[in-house]
């Protein structure tokens, strides 16, 4: 709990003794020091000890506090949060999810206003009371903060921290286009949502941006890229490796070429679940089972030139048997194993696109929930709210992603010690981790 020399009490006094002081920034500190103090109070009850306190009750410790940007009456505070030696801690005033069940609620009120109406929606408009009433000026008022909200995160610099790994993968969602007034009258099209991901120098995953089309075409997924990059994602020079060094996704066309355009200096990983697939659609369910377990004997062995050796060796044996396959392992040979050239530690996160569909299961049941958007604008509105309570949640999870050992090994592998631009790796700093996110 807050003690009596809390930093209210102190501003209390100081209102007090001074009463000329600006009265609105008086005001905005008293909220920020009277929700830290909650926040505080809320993370000594977890941890069963208050800072430096001796007790028998102690469950936890800390370890640190991340910063973070609360919105309120009195203008924009930071609120600094614990993090614990074991576990993760949010303070339950900050409600890590209600900024997901505003946008959901908002999107829902334009559908019934604009009449775009599936059975479902429907059902949620009159559980929520919506069809009693509700107005147009109200749903603009609430759609504009969650708007704001998720413009400032999804454009956000991101020159803060270097990602040497970034996915790319798209879902689809049903827009409402061509119609009259508010797309009444109009029909339900298939819209693309291409999301990034990125695992930072820290070893921490930070959603990175995503954006709305009618396809993932060429031209699309380069404008995706170039506008990551124009907001600060590093790319991989000769002289300084550490950018962007792999893209993981599918074998779509339009992310390798849009790769090779903005990203010049990364490799790319072709996701081998996706090829597993792949192998699936050309022999069929039964007869591909056999093959694709052969075929992960590959990614089974933990040195580079050992993972090579039976990758030709599996080639070879299916070459009689299965010569599609064969054909198609030899044409994805470099695409499938670029993860060899980062730290073996690295391989089961980085060989697959798998991490990022998970975050697409989540966009999709969020989204099965509309089923038909009145507009792009809603549905940017709704999944930017989720991608940023996944990004707060990664930020503030227990695990990182990657351990920084292993990080600070990725970095001296990039770091090519005989390539006559450094020493050394050491030379330039990059066991501090400092050097590694851009401080």
């Amino acid at each position: 709990m807050a003690t009596p020399h809390s930093a209210v009490s102190t501003l209390i006094q100081k209102l007090l003794d001074d009463p000329n002081v600006a009265h609105n920034d008086m005001f905005r500190e008293l909220m920020q020091a009277g929700l830290q103090d909650l926040v505080n109070a809320e993370a000594s009850a977890t941890i069963g000890a208050a800072p430096y306190e001796r007790t028998s009750e102690r469950k936890n410790r800390r370890n640190g506090t991340q910063s973070k940007k609360i919105s309120t009456t009195s203008g924009d505070v930071d609120i600094n949060i614990p993090k614990l030696r074991h576990g993760s801690f949010f303070p339950s005033l900050l409600s890590p999810r209600r900024r997901v069940d505003k946008a959901l609620h908002a999107v829902i009120c334009q559908a019934y206003i604009d009449g775009v109406f599936t059975r479902k929606v429907d059902d949620l408009v009159k559980a929520l009371g919506i069809d009693s009433g509700i107005s147009k000026s109200t749903v603009s008022r609430i759609c504009a903060d969650i708007d704001e909200a998720v413009e400032e995160f999804l454009t956000r610099p991101l020159t803060h921290t270097w990602f040497p790994y970034v996915y790319l993968d798209a879902t689809y969602v049903d827009v409402r286009r061509g119609g009259g007034v508010h797309n009444k009258g109009g029909r339900a099209i298939s819209q693309a949502v291409v999301v990034a991901t990125g695992v930072s120098a820290l070893g921490r995953r930070e959603i990175l941006g995503m954006a709305v089309g009618d396809s993932e075409s060429t031209d699309f997924w380069t404008e995706f890229l170039r506008n990551l990059r124009e907001r600060g994602l590093k790319v991989s020079t000769d002289t300084d490796p550490l950018g962007v060094a792999l893209v993981i996704s599918d074998a779509h066309g339009g992310i390798k070429a849009a790769t090779t355009a903005i990203l010049p200096g990364a490799g790319w990983q072709r996701c081998r679940v996706h090829f597993a697939r792949n192998v699936t659609q050309k022999l069929g369910s039964r007869h591909s089972k056999p093959i694709n377990a052969l075929i992960s004997a590959v990614f089974a062995q933990t040195d580079p030139q050992a993972l090579v050796a039976q990758y030709k060796q599996v080639t070879t044996a299916l070459r009689s048997s299965c010569p599609d396959v064969a054909d198609m392992l030899t044409a994805a040979e470099t695409d499938l194993t670029a993860f060899t050239g980062m730290p073996v530690e690295h391989w089961q996160k980085i060989w697959s696109n798998n991490p990022i569909e998970r975050l697409n299961r989540e966009i999709k049941r969020r989204a099965d929930v509309v089923q038909v958007f009145p507009d792009r604008a809603s549905v940017t509105r709704l999944i930017g709210a989720v991608l940023a309570e996944q990004h707060e949640e990664w930020q503030y999870g227990e695990r990182r992603y990657l351990s920084e050992i292993s990080m600070r090994k990725l970095a001296h592998t990039l770091y090519d010690p005989d390539d006559g631009v450094h020493d050394s790796a050491d030379a330039v700093g990059v066991p501090d981790m400092q050097f590694m996110i851009g401080a």
